[in-house]
């Protein structure tokens, strides 16, 4: 008889996922590279404690990302996290070895490999992190890494924290890098953005949205109408996508 090759099986776990790009990136590049014994599926979860009961019935899983909101409600169910996921303090990527799980963060680097090229060093100094959830954290690690001062703005700011409606011309002009890691603009709200002074926004700013679907959120057409350059999530979650593979492969 012949040997038929043990399914590996990989996945995104998330809530309300089924506008992700994952599943379609994962499944294509299967396709292309003639691993008919992977697959990728989305493992859409109501609440983290719903996580038990996958890992006993699902079987041959070999690997996860993470999405929101997730990525620090994984935490407590991993039996080791890679020291740079734990100085961010999310994963987004999981590997399942024989007898653990394992906590990794690439969106740290799927950033900082987007925008690197569209930063100048003298003009690209501070930066803005819209947003507070688990997303933000990686993009905090990555600019502190990249050696930029940020602030964190928040509906509701925390100490060091800024809120939306004390944000002024001054702020808009020495904060010239803003990223945007809440999910307003996600399809199919796509008329939603942060509520920023954008006519303050001039062509020395980027924008950088970590949604990407819908292509150019509203956040991006209204920095783009100021002059600024514009980056939207996808190439950052192809970078991403790419080195969760490496660590799957490991």
């Amino acid at each position: 008889m012949e040997k038929t090759e043990k399914k590996h099986r990989y996945g995104l776990l998330g809530r309300d996922i089924s506008y992700s790009f994952s599943k379609g990136y994962f499944t294509e590049f299967f396709k292309k590279e003639g691993l008919q014994h992977c697959s990728y599926e989305n493992f859409d979860l109501r609440d983290i404690t719903d996580l038990e009961t996958l890992l006993k019935e699902e079987e041959n899983l070999r690997g996860l990302n993470v999405t929101i909101p997730y990525k620090q409600d994984i935490l407590p169910y991993l039996h080791r996290i890679d020291p740079e996921a734990k100085a961010i303090g999310a994963v987004n990527t999981i590997k399942f070895t024989k007898t653990e799980l394992e906590g990794y963060n690439t969106d740290a680097y799927g950033f900082q490999e987007s925008v690197k090229p569209l930063l100048e060093r003298a003009n690209h100094t501070h930066a803005l992190i819209l947003g507070t959830g688990g997303a933000s954290l990686a993009i905090a690690y990555s600019l502190e890494k990249m050696g930029i001062a940020f602030v964190k703005v928040s509906r509701n700011p925390k100490e060091g924290q800024w809120s939306y409606d004390q944000l002024n011309n001054e702020d808009i002009n020495k904060h010239t890098l803003i990223v945007n890691c809440t999910p307003l603009g996600t399809f199919p709200r796509v008329e939603d953005k942060p509520l920023i002074p954008y006519t303050y926004l001039g062509s020395g700013h980027v924008l950088f949205d970590l949604v990407y679907n819908p292509e150019k959120t509203a956040f991006l057409k209204a920095g783009e109408g100021q002059g600024a350059t514009i980056c939207n999530g996808s190439s950052m979650l192809k970078f991403q996508a790419d080195k969760s593979w490496e660590i799957w492969q490991k």
